[in-house]
């Protein structure tokens, strides 16, 4: 999908250039200051501009953002006015004549119901008011109609009229692209509540229980178990971004293995080896959690003597390795490719599908997780993680109050 909205980007580009050209030269001749001929001087000129119309379109149809747009895309057409609208209103005027506002949004009813632009002509009694035609264009995004693109000039003109609806075209490539992201955005976040849902219920009773158990035997020994369960659903459950460092969460898994020591004691053994570069190093939220999670339910599950857990955080160059290793009971690698596809119930593998998933959905298909594993042979999970990643940017670490 964003390889075709590339493209067709790439596509209306020239047209754009054109009537961006025509417009310029039939309104206000100026210097091409030895950028070459007409045509490439509009070209530059075009890209440019586009250029700058574009990151408020990409924040979707708002009067703010299409006030900060409409200037841009009336540079475009070189037109005199130039409005854009939703479904009830005018969302921004830019240029002369905004007295037509009402007319326009009464024409266009009939565009924004089929989809359709048209151009027609404008009633205007002001003697200095030089507006006399307006061509629609609808903004359509999945094939729905979110509002038009009015460009307003002195006369009708087949080339303002093919111009507008490239442009509009292009506003929807645009605002499809926002509509992607808000989307991703929304997945993540519905992808977090599902992770946040999986943390065993039976976890939680547990801590809670351990703790309750030395109320009274050990009461600072339950008050430190306390504050380790309070800071490690407190980190859970925090709605502050989609990315943490990777020291916030082995901090968090910190809190999480001090309260299954209290409850399992010798039987759990924990090593960690951690190289300090990496530790400012972002990734998704609860993202290797889930992980550890799953490493002591398999180390654990099954086996009366005690259990070994590895974690380790290399530097590989432009990556961080991460490494999560048990020697539990592993698993049937079948129903491990079943899991992760999504076949069968992931409660074999607390979050690894979840996790393998917005791995691959942040970083690529080439960074989900890597997992071996058998049958009685415990289970080593691998993470690579790219120190920079366009857009993966960790938030401010929230008040703790």
């Amino acid at each position: 999908m964003s390889g075709f909205l590339a493209g067709l980007c790439v596509a209306v580009l020239p047209l754009l250039a054109a009537g961006f050209w025509f417009g310029r030269r039939t309104a206000r001749p100026e210097n091409l200051g030895g950028l070459g001929t007409p045509v490439e001087h509009a070209t530059f000129q075009t890209l440019h501009t586009a250029s700058l119309a574009a990151p408020p379109l990409r924040a979707g149809l708002t009067e703010e953002t299409a006030r900060r747009s409409a200037r841009r895309l009336r540079t475009l057409l070189g037109t005199d006015a130039l409005c854009l609208t939703d479904q009830q209103q005018v969302l921004a005027w830019d240029g002369v004549g905004d007295h037509h506002r009402a007319e326009v949004m009464e024409r266009l009813a009939g565009a924004l119901e089929t989809g359709r632009g048209e151009a027609f002509r404008l009633s205007c009694d002001a003697p200095d008011c030089p507006l006399r035609w307006a061509v629609v264009a609808p903004l359509t995004v999945d094939d729905r109609v979110h509002g038009a693109l009015v460009a307003c000039a002195p006369r009708e003109s087949a080339v303002l009229v093919r111009a507008a609806g490239e442009v509009a075209r292009w506003v929807s490539v645009q605002l499809e692209l926002a509509d992607l992201d808000q989307s991703r955005t929304r997945l993540i976040e519905a992808e977090i509540k599902a992770l946040r849902a999986q943390i065993s219920p039976h976890f939680i009773f547990n801590s809670l229980a351990v703790i309750a158990s030395f109320v009274r035997t050990d009461p600072e020994r339950a008050r430190e178990l306390l504050l380790e369960f309070a800071d490690f659903t407190r980190y859970s459950f925090r709605r502050h971004g989609d990315f943490t460092t990777l020291a916030d969460e082995l901090h968090a898994i910190d809190h999480y293995l001090a309260l299954v020591r209290a409850r399992f004691g010798e039987r759990l053994s924990v090593t960690l080896q951690i190289a300090p570069e990496v530790l400012p190093v972002a990734l998704p939220f609860l993202c290797l959690q889930p992980l550890v999670e799953n490493a002591v339910k398999h180390g654990l599950e099954g086996k009366a003597d005690k259990s070994r857990i590895s974690i380790t955080a290399q530097d590989a160059g432009a990556e961080a390795l991460v490494v999560i290793e048990d020697d539990g009971t592993g698993m049937d690698p079948d129903l491990l490719r079943r899991i992760l596809a999504g076949e069968v119930s992931p409660s074999g593998g607390i979050g690894l599908s979840n996790v393998d998933d917005r791995l691959r959905q942040v970083y690529g298909d080439d960074y989900g997780l890597v997992i071996e594993t058998a049958v009685g042979a415990g289970m080593k999970i691998t993470a690579r993680l790219p120190k920079y990643q366009p857009g993966v940017h960790s938030a401010s670490r929230p008040s703790e109050a």
